[in-house]
């Protein structure tokens, strides 16, 4: 009766190190899998499987200086000139003062679109260059377009010029 205890905890034993082998070996395909798929060249992603592809005409727009308070509005045109149609999931900046607006319907190949911006220079000062980073069905599937420029503080009302005098 030990012997049969014996043998059949050493077989449950032998079959848990199987199983777990095969799981490792399973695991490690999978791993190698995903690797490959990363590291596959953009350009035969492109010849397997058609993308869309967004040409702007300016990837910056330079708004030159303005006064702390004014409010920036560009429109960024582009063409799809990809084989599928363009797909924008979204678009966003870094912070609240930069809102950029995309069309939710297809782009069709061949044919434009636009993304409007809109940027408040309330509290700003200094140089200005805010990203807008668009994620779309492309390759790669970010493209950023950039709104530059020069913020100058705005004069405090009520405040004047210090008088100087002279004296003879």
């Amino acid at each position: 009766m030990k012997n049969l205890i014996l043998c059949l905890c050493m077989l449950c034993i032998a079959a848990t190190a199987f199983g777990q082998k095969e799981a490792t070996k399973k695991a490690r395909k999978a791993k190698k899998a995903k690797q490959e798929i990363s590291q596959t060249p953009p350009a035969l992603v492109q010849a397997v499987m058609p993308v869309a592809k967004m040409e702007f005409t300016e990837q910056v727009y330079e708004y030159g200086t303005i006064t702390s308070g004014d409010v920036v509005e560009h429109t960024f045109t582009f063409t799809n000139t990809g084989e599928a149609p363009l797909l924008i999931q979204g678009a966003k900046s870094t912070c609240g003062c930069t809102v950029p607006t995309f069309p939710k319907e297809a782009v069709l190949p061949g044919e434009s679109g636009e993304i409007s911006v809109k940027f408040n220079s309330k509290n700003k000062s200094g140089r200005q260059r805010k990203p807008v980073n668009i994620t779309a069905n492309t390759n790669p599937q970010l493209t950023t377009v950039y709104i530059d420029g020069t913020v100058k503080k705005a004069p405090v009302e009520g405040q004047t010029k210090p008088q100087i005098s002279q004296k003879n």
